[in-house]
Parts: C-alpha cells; sequence; structure tokens
C-alpha cells in the first residue's frame, strides 16, 4: 500500500424533510433569512461549515468540514463496547478499533509530509514503527489492534487532531494553496491533500457503519 494514499446521511432524509417542510408551513417568512441567523450565532458549531477564529479564512473552512466529519465518526461509534470494537465481520473485513486507529494514522502521516515537508520516502522509521500497522491494516492489524475501548481510540484521535489544528493555526491562505508538483497521483496542493484526509474519513465512516449494523444484535436500519 503506498503510505500516502490510503486504499445515509444523518439525520435521516425522512425526518430533514419532515422537520424542514413543518418548519417552511409553520414560518413561510423565514426560511430564507433563518439559516444566516443561525451561522452569525454559531460560528464553531460542528455543523456550521465556513471560517473560523484563529485561523485563516480557507484553512478555517477546512477545519470547520473536518470538525464536522470527525464529529460524524464520534456519532456512529458512541457507545460502542471493545467486544463492539473488536468485531470482525470475516477474515478479510478491519475491526472498527483499527479502523479508528486508522484515521489517526493516516492524519500522523500527512501531518509529517505537509508541515515538515517530508516526502513518503523520507518518513521517520520512529513514526513507520508506531503507526505503520493501522496505516497498512491489513491481517497484523486485525491480530494487533485488539482489547482496546472507545475512550482509548477517541484519545489519540483528538489527540492528533488536536496537533493538526496547532499547526493550522501557524498557517496561511497561501500555505494551504502551494502546490507538490510530485505527489504521487499528480500536483497537489496542501488543501487537497487535507481535504483528501477527510474524505478518506467519510469513506471509512460508511464502512463503520456497516460493521455497526452488522454487530450481533444489532437493530435493523431505520432507512
Amino acid at each position: 500500500m503506498t503510505p500516502f494514499i490510503p486504499c445515509d446521511c444523518w439525520p435521516s432524509r425522512r425526518a430533514f424533510l419532515k422537520a424542514a417542510t413543518a418548519f417552511a408551513v409553520a414560518f413561510p417568512g423565514l426560511t430564507a433569512s433563518t439559516p444566516t441567523a443561525l451561522a452569525d450565532e454559531s460560528k464553531e458549531s460542528d455543523t456550521i461549515v465556513g471560517p473560523r477564529k484563529g485561523y485563516s479564512p480557507q484553512i478555517g473552512t477546512l477545519v470547520s468540514q473536518m470538525a464536522f466529519m470527525r464529529w460524524q465518526v464520534y456519532d456512529s461509534t458512541k457507545g460502542m463496547t471493545p467486544k463492539d470494537l473488536d468485531f470482525l465481520l470475516d477474515d478479510k473485513a478491519n475491526r472498527i478499533g483499527a479502523l479508528l486507529l486508522h484515521l489517526a494514522a493516516v492524519e500522523k502521516f500527512y501531518q509529517v509530509n505537509t508541515f515538515q515537508g517530508l516526502s513518503p520516502d523520507k518518513i521517520p522509521d520512529s513514526l513507520k514503527e508506531k503507526w505503520g500497522m493501522p496505516m497498512e491494516l491489513g491481517e497484523p492489524a486485525r491480530k494487533g489492534i485488539t482489547g482496546n475501548n472507545l475512550d482509548y481510540y477517541v484519545n489519540i484521535l483528538k489527540e492528533t487532531r488536536e496537533e493538526t489544528l496547532a499547526e493550522l493555526r501557524k498557517r496561511d491562505d497561501a500555505w494551504l494553496a502551494a502546490v507538490d508538483p510530485k505527489w504521487g497521483w499528480g500536483p497537489t496542493n496542501n488543501y487537497c491533500k487535507w481535504f483528501h484526509v477527510t474524505e478518506h474519513e467519510a469513506n471509512h465512516n460508511g464502512q463503520i457503519k456497516l460493521l455497526k449494523a452488522r454487530l450481533p444484535g444489532a437493530k435493523p436500519a431505520s432507512e
């Protein structure tokens, strides 16, 4: 696996449309202006995408997207037991706990690349030793990443994200737009790299939801 290119809506559409229709009927004159008013009052909310205090405008917008996606992951895994996190659907699947650690590992590697300027072939051995297994997943991870509770994974995700945010606060939109001409899939700027971290997380959140639905005793999906 190449190190830097790792391989349903909530709430439900029915609930969202039902609430939106009821609101429009009850307050027809407010439907256009209300979103702006809510945005002004909730700038730091994880459900508001846009600039954030402490960051340049484009970086703040990226941070808000990353926060929304992370909120989705936390919601998907809320209340899971160690047994749930260690559930293995089949001999080719990944455990939910391993997927959570994989998200942190990917973020770590992108930190080294974008903040320290290290190309994939220059990654320190110490980083590979610590994060190589969750980065690569596969059989080693199926055997080696087990027995942890949810707090273990959440704390690692939060610690890793705080490191990312601290570094992003030091940078500006010019840095975000800077292009790496030698990236594996072609010329890529820092914005694209960190957007990839976010969409990669969305991809694995979908896997987590599938595995969650297959847990022994899981309730049928509402849709």
